[in-house]
Formats: structure tokens, sequence, C-alpha cells
């Protein structure tokens, strides 16, 4: 339901704008506005990707949770999209994403509501095993297992494979 109302409102919203600064400033002023903050919007847009990718390769290397860093990127990359979208509403919009104080605001808001879960495994600790019991492995170089012996004479083989050129 909330998407239906954003399919709806957003486009009213830009209409509306677009002819109350349209009728204050004209159409021609209106029409070079939009582009150009398309042009800053898209520089913008790439050099804040630039950065968000940087930290987001640095929170790799440095073995930290990587999840801020990719919401910063996807937030940018939304941004970039409301940019490119002709509009005065949707501009503010992708602006606003722009700022990295509100995009940490949006992440910890976001963060809030969202609840994960998290599965470690490592020396020393319990994990799951392949019935679903939990078994201590101090060791991760104990493999578990079961074999038979296989008779010599099913070794020979009697009839070429069909499943081969054989």
């Amino acid at each position: 339901m909330w998407l239906f109302i954003a399919f709806l409102a957003v486009p009213l919203i830009e209409i509306t704008l677009f002819i109350q600064i349209g009728g204050a400033i004209g159409l021609g002023w209106t029409l070079v506005t939009v582009i150009l903050t398309a042009i800053i919007g898209t520089w913008l847009v790439r050099n804040q990707g630039l950065m968000a990718m940087n930290q987001l390769k640095s929170s790799f290397s440095d073995l930290r949770d990587p999840t801020e860093p990719l919401v910063h990127g996807a937030m940018i990359l939304f941004s970039g999209a409301l940019l490119l979208t002709p509009g005065f509403f949707t501009d503010a919009v992708g602006f606003l994403l722009l700022v990295p104080g509100f995009r940490t605001a949006v992440f910890k808001a976001i963060r809030a509501r969202v609840n994960i879960h998290t599965f470690e495994t490592g020396p020393g600790q319990t994990r799951a095993g392949p019935t679903g019991a939990r078994h201590p492995h101090p060791n991760d170089d104990i493999i578990d297992g079961e074999y038979s012996e296989v008779p010599p004479e099913y070794n020979k083989i009697k009839q070429p494979s069909k499943w081969s050129d054989h």
C-alpha cells in the first residue's frame, strides 16, 4: 500500500512544483534548473560513490563489518536515480541522500527497525553437524565419516559405460 501511495503522490507533488516554480521563474529557467540539477547531481553521485567504494574496500581489508558502506553505496545509487529523474521533489530527496550525515541518520533508523541474526564458527566454538546436533570441534582438521572396502572384482569394468565414450 505504501508503494502505491508513493507512486501516486510523487508525480502529483512534482506536477504541483513544476506549475508553481514555472509560474514564478518561467518555463525556460525551470528547464535550465532541472537540467543543471541533473548535471550537478551526476557529478556529486560519482564523487560520493567513489568515496563509498573506498570505504567499502577499506572495511574489507580491515575485516570490519561492511554493512554501513554498502548501505551508503545503495543510498548514493538511489540518489543518482532520483537526481536523473526530472523534478524538484525528487532532486531535493536525491540531494539529501548525498549528505553523509543524513545517510548516517537514515542508516541508524533502518538499523533500529531491522533484526539481524548472525552465525559464526571457528576454533573452539560449537557448531551444528550434518544431523543438526551440536558438537565441539577444537581442531578443524578432524573429519568424521564412514567407509567400506570395495572388493577388487568391482573395480574391473566388464562392459563399456553408457555414460562416457569408453
